[in-house]
């Protein structure tokens, strides 16, 4: 009988899936790519997209977990399963939108719930770690294909941060041999690839560059009593003024000046971050949101100023933050040098690209290849990010 790896080299192309959960806890993006070749002989085309938002429950119970103050391991235990048993609903609805039973290969990135990249003292060690959940079993059960998962730990063990995994996958698809690249993601943090001219893979530079729509998020939800989990199409925070006291406060936050790589979360710009913004004056909400809106577009352009060897030509923006107006005007503010872009601007899907970078890392580990970019994470040389559950 042919080994399952064999058959898969041996295909001119693969249907693969990649899954991505993030920061936000909003729900699970979940892409259907072809994928011909792998590495420098990559080809990829997305065939379908398909989002499944967590229920209010499940995603109040995810943010308590990331906070790390709530959730032993026996609620991990069963969320890990309850979000296993999500993501392979996910893949069921995705391919039965475009009318296919199964995919050759599932990359799962799961759900980051804590995250720890610098040192920390426990039993006498100093150690990092992470931690994703969301059991990939499920899905090689539902399937019947290679599920690659849990791809932070395999870097960070190579001395690497972790993070950020996207860069690898856009060295693939996005570089330029006569332009500067960069390419900024914003979900529920902010990060950024930057892709000089003509770049080999050891001359990528990534980090994260603060929060994206986190904050935002959290004080969307609150003018709005819960009823909206963002700024839809960012109507709150345009109804609002900026802060100078405020923004400039928010700006000398350390982090912003830290060089990469580096690397952030929930745990640093989660709720205990909003309440400190809350507290530094007797504002109006709508004023404090439009802040934070231009806080996260200027941390983004001080991450060019500083840390890019070049002001780039083009700023490709994608995820949730490239939907929001008012912080893309922000941003464009912020950087007249430079022409800022949306995903969509190139014919392409700024909802479904993460999720495609995952189905890229996946295929890049079914070939033995090194997935991780050092320069970017930090990491002591190249490892193939990714277990295999068969």
């Amino acid at each position: 009988m042919e080994h399952i790896f064999t058959k898969l080299w041996n295909q001119p192309s693969r249907l693969v899936v990649g899954l991505m959960s993030g920061t936000s806890a909003d729900g699970v993006d979940a892409a259907l790519t072809r994928i011909t070749g792998y590495g420098f002989d990559t080809k990829i085309e997305q065939l379908g997209f398909f989002f499944q938002p967590f229920d209010e429950a499940t995603r109040r119970r995810i943010l308590a977990v990331c906070g790390g103050e709530e959730g032993g391991s026996r609620e991990l235990c069963l969320l890990s399963t309850h979000l296993g048993k999500l993501y392979a609903r996910a893949v069921q609805e995705l391919m039965a939108s475009v009318g296919m039973e199964k995919p050759d290969l599932i990359g799962c990135h799961g759900q980051t719930v804590y995250h720890i990249p610098e040192q920390t003292e426990y039993l006498g060690a100093k150690l990092r770690g992470t931690l994703q959940i969301g059991d990939p079993s499920y899905l090689a059960e539902e399937f019947a294909c290679p599920v690659v998962s849990d791809f932070r730990v395999r870097d960070m063990a190579a001395g690497g941060l972790g993070a950020p995994l996207v860069p690898y996958t856009e060295f693939l698809l996005y570089r330029s041999e006569t332009e500067d690249v960069a390419l900024q993601n914003i979900g529920g943090i902010g990060n950024v690839t930057l892709l000089p001219a003509g770049c080999s893979l050891d001359q990528v530079t990534a980090f994260d560059t603060g929060p994206g729509n986190m904050v935002m998020d959290a004080l969307a939800r609150r003018i709005t009593g819960g009823k909206q989990f963002y700024d839809d199409g960012g109507r709150l925070a345009a109804s609002g003024k900026v802060i100078p006291e405020l923004l400039s406060w928010m700006l000398s936050d350390p982090y912003l000046s830290r060089k990469p790589p580096k690397t952030t979360g929930r745990e640093y710009y989660g709720q205990a971050y909003v309440e400190k913004l809350l507290r530094f004056g007797d504002y109006p909400l709508r004023d404090v949101l439009a802040t934070a809106t231009a806080f996260t577009a200027q941390s983004i352009a001080l991450s060019l100023q500083r840390f890019a060897p070049r002001m780039p030509n083009r700023l490709v923006v994608g995820g949730g933050g490239s939907r929001n107006p008012t912080l893309l005007a922000f941003l464009r503010e912020a950087l007249p040098q430079c022409l800022v872009q949306t995903q969509e601007d190139l014919g392409l899907d700024s909802d479904a690209k993460e999720a495609v970078a995952f189905a890229i890392l996946a295929n890049e580990a079914l070939f033995g290849q090194c997935n991780n970019a050092p320069t970017a994470t930090g990491a002591s040389h190249g490892v193939v990010m990714g277990r295999i559950n068969l």
